[in-house]
């Protein structure tokens, strides 16, 4: 049969557990690649390597939102975003917050993350001098300024991050 490979059949080898870190970016990853059918598959080896072992609602929660495609115009933004990330590029966000107060913001992006039903921007907030996390739904323009961010890790901006104690 033509195009056709085959692989022969191993045991499945044990691995690492994957970080927070890399869950992340996989995930972003995956978000913007729309619905066409690679990225259907790749979703669902996503929430395969994720789904290994019985999970509490949040972390279901979680896991769902992952794995689903973002909507046209929040998979535009997760792309500037994701650039940024890679390119270690400052953004400037219009960010409109719970209470609907709007501002602008150059952030210098880390990560994302997902938890429970919504996407996370997690960077260091140029206004508030400090690291924020910040909605993706809630992020209402994106734009690269072109300005280099200081290369940070990711592991260190991740929530429930275990801590070296001195």
């Amino acid at each position: 049969m033509a195009n056709v490979a085959t692989h022969p059949q191993s045991a499945p080898t044990a691995t690492a557990p994957l970080t927070a870190a890399e869950i992340a970016a996989l995930a972003l990853s995956l978000a913007h690649l729309g619905a066409g059918p690679q990225a259907t598959t790749a979703r669902r080896a996503l929430h395969t390597l994720l789904d290994a072992a019985l999970h509490d609602d949040v972390v279901t929660t979680t896991l769902a939102t992952l794995t689903k495609p973002l909507d046209a115009s929040t998979s535009d933004r997760a792309r500037v975003i994701a650039a940024a990330i890679t390119e270690h590029r400052v953004v400037r966000l219009c960010y409109g917050d719970a209470g609907a107060n709007v501002t602008i913001r150059e952030v210098e992006p880390v990560t994302c993350l997902v938890h429970r039903d919504h996407w996370y921007l997690v960077g260091w907030c140029r206004m508030r001098r400090g690291v924020r996390a910040f909605r993706f739904d809630r992020i209402l323009a994106v734009e690269s300024t072109g300005l280099l961010a200081r290369p940070r890790r990711a592991d260190r901006y991740l929530p429930f991050q275990k801590r070296k104690t001195t």
